[in-house]
């Protein structure tokens, strides 16, 4: 072979490597086999991983190596992040992909921990125009910009409590709703659908619960939903979704029509888990 043509020959391989280096490095990671103490975490932190069926369980170790290889997680006031926090805010967020043809959070870049709850800014603008700055102590907050927050120590205790008799409360399947509703450009709880038909179905179930919702809100009634999703439709999709997965039995017989409606978007039952 000529010394130019070798030459030449090399420059383009070098340019392939280049430009198909990302995908290489991502199924390099997710071909690797999962550290065992990962699964031990998994099953210390996500009890249900333990009672799903095998499929599901290979789909979630998969789907976890994805998500730790193309999201950075950073620690905030003083929060060291430990694979134990990676892996059990991995495995909750990416429960809400399984059996779903989607990428894996595609806008988020950055999962930042603190220790505890966290005081974050508000501006509000009143009727009259008038501008009240204030602080607002969250467990959790969800960016369109490819941030997701939360406080370690609710995280945890949402993995301490679902061993136990579930509150039906979970900060990460909350804020990552968040991440799959805003994928579609507005924050609306109503996230990608497979057609015309699923929205208008969706559109018409959604709005009738939301409204029962806000009616029990306001006068302190009982409901299997917290009553914080009444705030907004974006918030109702979000406290739809930890009901779901953390009260499905409670979901699926007090408000199954809406319960089908979730069940037929995540393309899951966790019934059979819980």
């Amino acid at each position: 072979m000529e010394p130019i043509m070798a030459l030449l020959l090399l420059l383009s391989i070098g340019i392939g490597i280049c430009v198909f280096w990302p995908g290489y490095r991502l199924r390099r990671a997710i071909a690797h086999a999962f550290p065992s103490q990962f699964s031990k975490i998994l099953r210390r932190n996500l009890p249900v991983y333990s009672r799903m069926p095998v499929d599901l369980q290979l789909q979630l170790k998969r789907l976890i190596k994805q998500f730790l290889h193309q999201k950075k997680f950073v620690g905030c006031g003083g929060q060291v992040i430990t694979d134990e926090i990676r892996v059990t805010i991995a495995a909750k967020a990416c429960m809400l992909l399984l059996n779903r043809p989607t990428a894996v959070y595609p806008g988020l870049k950055f999962v930042l921990v603190y220790p505890t709850a966290f005081v974050a800014p508000r501006v509000e603008t009143g009727l009259g125009g008038g501008v009240t700055h204030a602080n607002q102590t969250l467990s959790g907050e969800s960016w369109s910009d490819g941030r997701v927050i939360l406080a370690w120590d609710h995280v945890r205790n949402d993995a301490i409590t679902s061993t136990q008799l579930s509150d039906g409360h979970d900060v990460v399947l909350h804020e990552f709703a968040h991440q799959l509703d805003s994928e579609t450009g507005a924050s609306n709880g109503v996230p990608y659908l497979s057609n015309r038909e699923s929205y208008r179905r969706w559109s018409q179930i959604f709005s009738i619960e939301f409204e029962a919702l806000k009616s029990a809100a306001a006068t302190n009634q009982f409901s299997v939903l917290d009553h914080y999703g009444a705030s907004n439709p974006a918030e109702f999709f979000a406290v739809v979704t930890e009901a779901f997965f953390e009260k499905s039995m409670d979901l699926a017989r007090f408000h199954p029509e809406l319960f089908e409606q979730v069940r037929a978007y995540y393309q899951v039952d966790p019934r059979h888990w819980n």
